[in-house]
């Protein structure tokens, strides 16, 4: 199962998601038909890409989504829990039994957007007592150096029954 000439991860990822040149593509499938190795290096991706979306989609992860993202998850049937405190604001929260996404809208001056959806593990959430959570959106200047955009206060109250509740 030695490969003399094994294919980048990137490259490997590109022709997952179909987004490589025909000829180079041709390359790919070439190489994976003679190439056990390389054929197990990317069904091991298929597997870990799938395992990670799975997380996402249950509300597991900590991670920026796309708007696309809460849409499909709201026509999928999923409940999506959206607070969106100003900045240098706070807002009170919490989530329910019910509730499959947790969102954090945080508002802000950028290039292309006016805020980031900042997705919560509601599995966390679901299980942490009351408290405060600072987020603090930044920004990077080119010399290295950060920019603060904005502070925002969630202030959760547990509603949820079980450990952790006070």
């Amino acid at each position: 199962m030695n490969c003399s000439n094994p294919i980048d991860a990137a490259v490997l990822a590109d022709y997952w998601v179909a987004a490589l040149a025909k000829p180079e593509e041709e390359a790919v499938e070439e190489h994976l038909l003679n190439c056990d190795r390389c054929g197990t290096r990317l069904r091991e991706m298929i597997s870990l890409a799938e395992g990670v979306r799975r997380l996402a989609r249950e509300g597991s992860l900590r991670m920026v989504v796309s708007d696309a993202f809460l849409q499909r998850a709201a026509e999928e049937g999923l409940r999506v829990r959206e607070y969106a405190p100003a900045p240098g604001g706070s807002v009170e929260c919490t989530v329910t039994a019910e509730d499959d996404i947790l969102i954090g809208r945080l508002a802000a001056n950028l290039s292309g957007s006016s805020s980031v959806a900042y997705q919560e593990s509601i599995t966390f959430a679901k299980a942490a007592p009351t408290n405060k959570m600072i987020a603090r959106l930044v920004t990077f200047e080119e010399g290295g150096g950060e920019r603060l955009l904005g502070e925002y206060i969630f202030n959760h109250t547990r509603s949820l029954p079980g450990p952790g509740a006070w």
